[in-house]
């Protein structure tokens, strides 16, 4: 089993206590339907385990085989550099078949993003961020997305609510 080799960290775009008994990480790519089938189920198991969860969200798009991901995830970078990260997060996966520049913009004005951040983020402005999330999951082992880890431990078990909602609530009891 493969471990996380990057620790979740303060730079890291964190939803839930940093006490949290369980820790959840998905790397992630906006354009993959896989990542986009796991949305909701992701966003379930948070509301279930409420603040015995803290959910992780890394980059790792797959630009060869997703034309729009590296785009969508500076977009998803330059919102939470005006700290909207979870709003374009949510908004990308929940609009996953129009990730195109003319709706990343759509989305970058209902988000209320200055006119010239989106082309900031389009310039390369937080690929380093971009990079260094998909560089630590390579090295975590990352090959596909959705790849989760549990508590630094990859997790390749089934992924559906029952199975996901009963293991972390038995890991929070634990703790």
């Amino acid at each position: 089993m493969s471990h996380l080799t990057v620790p979740v960290n303060a730079q890291d775009h964190l939803q839930g206590p940093a006490d949290a008994p369980v820790t959840l990480v998905e790397y992630g790519d906006y354009e993959c339907p896989y990542c986009g089938e796991a949305y909701p189920l992701l966003k379930a198991v948070q509301a279930a385990l409420g603040d015995r969860l803290r959910f992780v969200f890394r980059n790792f798009p797959l630009t060869e085989m997703h034309p729009h991901a590296l785009h969508a995830a500076q977009f998803a970078e330059t919102a939470a550099a005006h700290g909207k990260f979870w709003e374009a997060h949510d908004m990308l996966y929940e609009h996953q078949d129009a990730l195109g520049d003319h709706d990343l913009a759509r989305y970058a004005h209902a988000l209320g993003l200055p006119p010239t951040a989106l082309g900031e983020g389009f310039s390369g402005k937080y690929d380093a961020r971009i990079e260094g999330d998909f560089s630590a999951g390579v090295r975590s082992g990352v090959n596909g997305t959705p790849a989760l880890f549990i508590n630094g431990q990859r997790y390749d078990g089934p992924r559906d609510y029952d199975t996901l909602v009963d293991l972390l609530t038995d890991l929070a009891a634990q703790r």
